[in-house]
C-alpha cells in the first residue's frame, strides 16, 4: 500500500509512518550528501587563490552567529577580569601551541 492511501485511510501508526517515510528519506539524504561531496571535491580541485575567495564568500554569506554588539568587548573585559582574579587560568603561548600540536597528532 502506498504512503498516500494509508495517510487517507489514517491508519497510519508512527512506526509504520516511519517504515514508510525512510526510504524516501534516506534517498533524500544521501542525494544530498553525494551533492555536498560533489561540491567540495569541486571547491578543492580550485587553485588557492580561487579557494580562498570561495571561502570568504562563503563565510560572508552565513548570518553574524557569534556577532555581539559591541564585538565582543564585554567578553573580552569579563575573560581578562577572570584571569586577573585567579591568574593560574592563563596559559603561555608555547603550552596553548603544544597542546594544539597534541590534539593534531
Amino acid at each position: 500500500m502506498s504512503i498516500s492511501k494509508y495517510v487517507a485511510s489514517a491508519e497510519l501508526d508512527v512506526v509504520e509512518g516511519f517504515q514508510l517515510l525512510l526510504p524516501y528519506l534516506s534517498r533524500s539524504y544521501s542525494s544530498f550528501m553525494n551533492t555536498i561531496v560533489e561540491v567540495e571535491k569541486l571547491a578543492l580541485d580550485l587553485p588557492e587563490r580561487q579557494r580562498a575567495t570561495l571561502a570568504a564568500n562563503l563565510l560572508d554569506s552565513l548570518p553574524g552567529i557569534l556577532a555581539d554588539e559591541d564585538e565582543g568587548v564585554a567578553e573580552a573585559l569579563r575573560r581578562e577580569a577572570e584571569i586577573e582574579a585567579d591568574p593560574s587560568q592563563a596559559i603561555s603561548l608555547t603550552n596553548l601551541d603544544s597542546q594544539i600540536q597534541g590534539r593534531r597528532g
